[in-house]
């Protein structure tokens, strides 16, 4: 046999190789596209239980962020003002000075601070001198 009569026969045989390893080929891609969708899909679980943990762990801290800001309020809110001495308090304070009442004796009597009503006749002092 010559050359050229094994010619055809031996590109047979190249093609029949080609094919085959172009199968082989074809399926080894398939199973690896197969495997990483799988490893794709066991991450995306992962990933998504983590978002869920972290997600949960931002609301436990927004919900301790209100707490905190809600007692910052409660704690921010000034107390109320205590009144002064009003028109009455101040007559009467005036009244028992005049009576002889030490200032210490009229601030129990009338439960107000001794320094408000030393200041009150301190000022009915120097009005009553300016007259």
């Amino acid at each position: 046999m010559t050359a050229l009569a094994l010619l055809p026969e031996l590109s047979v045989i190249v093609a029949v190789a080609a094919v085959g390893v172009s199968l082989f080929a074809v399926r080894r891609t398939r199973a690896l596209a197969a495997s990483a969708d799988e490893r794709a899909r066991a991450r995306g679980d992962e990933f998504l239980q983590t978002v869920a943990a972290l997600q949960k762990a931002i609301d436990g801290q927004a919900a301790q962020l209100a707490e905190l800001q809600q007692q910052a309020q409660l704690a921010a809110t000034p107390a109320a003002p205590r009144p002064g001495l009003n028109l009455c308090k101040r007559s009467q304070v005036l009244r028992l000075h005049r009576k002889g009442d030490p200032p210490g004796r009229i601030a129990a009597a009338l439960e107000v601070p001794q320094q408000e009503v030393d200041l009150l006749i301190k000022v009915h002092r120097i009005v009553l001198g300016n007259l």
